[in-house]
């Protein structure tokens, strides 16, 4: 909750962003409930939510979303006419408002570290990376700068670090991509300071209240991504991607987002660019085609008991938990 579930949007999503992935969105729209149920105290929804549909350059149309959003049994309504004056109607052809809060990922945080409190037996190690993982003959051994931990299971869910453990534990590595990501912190004036705003769905932006620090989070889909570089499989691993990006320049794309922004939304003018922050996104690399997000779940992994898992989003945690279940049960 410190890096990637925190330089983030903060969206928890309930299948509105994947018009062009259907499992995504259904699966979305089905754990939220789960999410919303067991981690109401770090939600925030005390905003409206807009969906925008861009005239030109977006893969969908207003129709296609709506029918869209039928299929996966999400709400979408019209939005107003004092909303859609917002909008240049030369840019925009028309906006929907949805149902899809927010989370505040530090409370979110704390709300973990007390489950796993309340379990009890539990020890959390933090700041101890794993070197690698090898095969013993009663189970599993995991080097770590600690030392050295046995178990007949271990779980794979290191993100952007999971081809470096898998290289150095001698087992295959997944195709993958990462990218040096910039989300821009901002601060609106009314009436857009209780808004969310995504426009779709194509290379858009979206502006979503930021709740760990009271202001808005702004993505780019042109210019959030500022390198991209892939490994696994048939491509060589690079090395430690932390370590890769801190090769890589990091000069803020916020001017080029912010021109993007008032072409569509004028009244956004006055917005204040507060600070960027940064991290390294990994997807799969064959996300690119559909913007799919699928949990990658690889039991027995190159050793027996050795899981990897790659989930792409918050709320999808719930399909993992009933894949454990079933092959660890």
């Amino acid at each position: 909750m410190e890096r990637a579930s925190f330089v983030n949007q903060a969206r928890v999503h309930n299948g509105y962003h994947y018009p062009r992935s259907l499992l995504t969105a259904y699966r979305s729209r089905v754990n939220l409930p789960d999410f919303l149920k067991e981690y109401s105290d770090a939600v925030v929804d005390n905003f409206d939510h807009y969906y925008a549909i861009a005239n030109r350059l977006s893969r969908t149309n207003a129709r296609q979303f709506e029918l869209f959003c039928s299929r996966i049994g999400v709400v979408c309504e019209l939005a107003s006419s004092d909303v859609l004056d917002w909008f240049d109607p030369n840019m925009v052809e028309t906006a929907f408002r949805v149902k899809e809060p927010a989370f505040d990922s530090r409370i979110l945080r704390h709300l973990v570290l007390a489950q796993i409190a309340s379990v009890g037996g539990i020890r959390v190690s933090t700041g101890d990376a794993v070197s690698r993982v090898e095969q013993c003959p009663d189970g599993l051994r995991v080097h770590s700068k600690s030392g050295v931990y046995r178990s007949p299971r271990v779980i794979n869910a290191t993100y952007s670090q999971m081809n470096r453990v898998h290289a150095a534990s001698g087992v295959p590595t997944v195709a993958v991509q990462h990218e040096l990501a910039e989300m821009a912190l901002v601060a609106l004036n009314p009436p857009f300071t209780e808004v969310g705003l995504t426009v779709m769905d194509g290379p858009f932006f979206s502006l979503m209240p930021f709740p760990s620090r009271g202001l808005h989070s702004l993505s780019h889909v042109r210019y959030t991504p500022h390198h991209r570089w892939t490994e696994g499989e048939a491509v060589e691993c690079l090395g430690d991607p932390d370590e890769v990006s801190n090769t890589l320049g990091r000069s803020t794309c916020f001017p080029k987002m912010f021109a993007d922004v008032v072409r569509y939304v004028p009244d956004l003018h006055d917005m204040v660019y507060r600070e960027s922050i940064w991290e390294v996104k990994t997807v799969l690399t064959k996300s690119d085609d559909d913007d799919s997000r699928p949990i990658l779940f690889r039991p027995d992994h190159g050793m027996k008991g050795f899981t990897t898992v790659m989930g792409g989003k918050i709320d999808n945690v719930y399909d993992v938990l009933e894949e454990l279940t079933a092959l660890y049960a």
